[in-house]
């Protein structure tokens, strides 16, 4: 997922070439906008914890590109694209060392497994929407 901070200067289309250019194929994407309740679905594994409030709010606060992409070992190879939540700390290169303002705001989310993967695309999309 792209998240508000990204989508909103602009980083969209470097942030799509950089995964194109990782060997991904992109089989879904839509450009949409969380309410706060949907946001709260999506995290709400988080809900416990004392960012869950703000991060709803920053996530239902401008549009979004979800999108389901696929190749070999693609959730471990997406998080290495990605780079560490902390910007500063993310390898060179990487779109959150490229596209990211701070840990709240860093520029993309990727699942952690491939169970959450599944579960977070099935959040998004119905298998009908995708091609």
């Amino acid at each position: 997922m792209i998240k508000p901070d990204a989508v909103g200067n602009n980083h969209i289309g470097p942030i799509l070439a950089k995964i194109n250019e990782a060997g991904f194929r992109i089989v879904a994407m839509k450009y949409t906008r969380l309410t706060p309740e949907t946001a709260g679905r999506f995290y709400e594994v988080h809900k416990e914890r004392p960012f869950y409030g703000e991060l709803v709010d920053y996530m239902s606060s401008g549009p979004i590109v979800a999108a389901i992409l696929e190749k070999d070992n693609a959730v471990a190879d997406f998080r290495t694209l990605i780079g560490a939540t902390d910007p500063a700390k993310a390898a060179p290169g990487t779109i959150r060392a490229l596209f990211a303002k701070s840990i709240a705001a860093n520029a993309v989310h990727g699942s952690d497994s491939d169970e959450n993967a599944a579960i977070e695309g099935g959040f998004f999309f119905s298998q009908l929407e995708r091609f």
